[in-house]
């Protein structure tokens, strides 16, 4: 506390600015501090359920990932149900350097959850995730090397982002194994249509599944298609489906024909475009759109033995709820997860109306309020 004062003192009133910042941290840390209280109250309030007693809403289920088919991990290359891997760079940002993402994919197939009474199928789209990191490392120019000695698949997984491997690089990986166990908080709904499939499905985020991409029509591109043009179809990918329908722009059907498909997959390449997402946006099924991001770095699909035991049209989904949007599944136990909830939300709590009073304070002093 003293050193962090004579720091404000001495630095005169460049420590104005910073001081503010931290004010407002505090402000956000302590509403944080009471979202993590609410969910420890929420999975407290929620009990727990079989699967084979389990009743339509919000439940909390714990068990084991199986499923008949899974996919292989760019990363580490092993068989998973789900994968995010991600890259940041070392970066110069004004005057300092900092961890900047470069590449991030994230697929899924759908799988169940095995609690010995029954198995239930699970859609993780929209899911926040806490679940085991499989891998992290970082790669860096050495004194006796101008090159980084990056293994074949972290490098093809950095090609196919267009990434350079000219400064630092640090990939992370995080996948969902056969036979992980898992503490699901989610909704138990009827299927709307989901069928167990071993074609990869893009992921998206707990705060990227409140977006719709919407595509307009797509025919025009070819393989001469430059970036600007393809920036400019793709622009409307992020737009609300209010502002699609102001713009007079409708979305496209799914491209059905081969050789469109080239077409399309040729020209958003040619362009730089290899976010899954704008893929999918552009008409793409979803076979062309894993086949980049999973065959080409050595993966592919596997199947399970034992096909005939699995349901693949469940009459009910564990899925991310239309009304309450609670949607966490962690490779903790359902303790842990308390455990961990009770004393970050305590430390927040406690701890952002100190650090904002701190800084309140030094405000004040450095502008001789006191």
């Amino acid at each position: 506390m003293i050193s962090l004062l004579a720091f404000f003192h001495y630095s005169g009133n460049d420590g104005v600015a910073p001081a503010v910042i931290g004010a407002f941290g505090g402000v956000y840390v302590f509403y944080r501090g009471f979202r993590l209280l609410q969910r420890k109250r929420l999975i407290l309030n929620t009990p727990a359920s079989k699967v084979r007693s389990a009743a339509m809403g919000l439940v909390e289920i714990n068990g084991l990932a199986v499923g008949p088919f899974t996919m292989t991990a760019p990363i580490t290359g092993v068989p998973c149900y789900y994968f995010h891997s991600t890259a940041w760079q070392w970066q110069q940002r004004g005057k300092n350097s900092q961890w900047v993402k470069v590449a991030e994919e994230r697929l899924h197939v759908p799988f169940f959850l095995d609690d010995n009474t029954g198995r239930v199928l699970v859609d993780p789209q929209g899911a926040e995730m806490d679940i085991h990191r499989d891998f992290h490392d970082e790669f860096s120019t050495s004194l006796f090397s101008s090159t980084m000695e990056i293994p074949f698949n972290i490098s093809s997984f950095l090609a196919r982002h267009g990434v350079s491997t000219d400064k630092k690089i640090k990939v992370e990986e995080y996948c969902i194994k056969p036979k992980n166990s898992l503490f699901i908080l989610g909704a138990l709904a009827h299927n709307p249509g989901l069928s167990v499939s071993a074609t990869p499905v893009l992921s998206l985020s707990a705060e990227q599944s409140a977006l719709s991409f919407h595509m307009p029509d797509v025919s025009n591109l070819s393989a001469q298609t430059d970036v600007s043009t393809a920036g400019r179809v793709l622009f409307s990918a992020f737009k609300s489906p209010s502002d699609t329908h102001l713009l007079g722009t409708k979305p496209s059907a799914q491209v059905s024909d081969p050789a469109e498909q080239q077409k399309i997959t040729a020209a958003l390449m040619k362009a730089g475009i290899t976010n899954p997402a704008a893929w999918a946006a552009a008409g793409l099924n979803s076979a062309v759109v894993a086949a980049p991001f999973s065959a080409s770095a050595g993966g592919g699909i596997a199947a399970a033995p034992a096909l005939e035991q699995f349901d693949l049209h469940p009459p009910v989904v564990l899925m991310k709820g239309t009304h309450n949007k609670a949607f966490f599944i962690s490779w903790h136990s359902q303790r842990d997860v308390v455990n961990s909830l009770s004393w970050k939300s305590t430390l927040m709590i406690w701890g952002g109306p100190a650090l904002t009073l701190l800084c309140v304070y030094l405000v004040a002093a450095q502008l001789d309020w006191l």
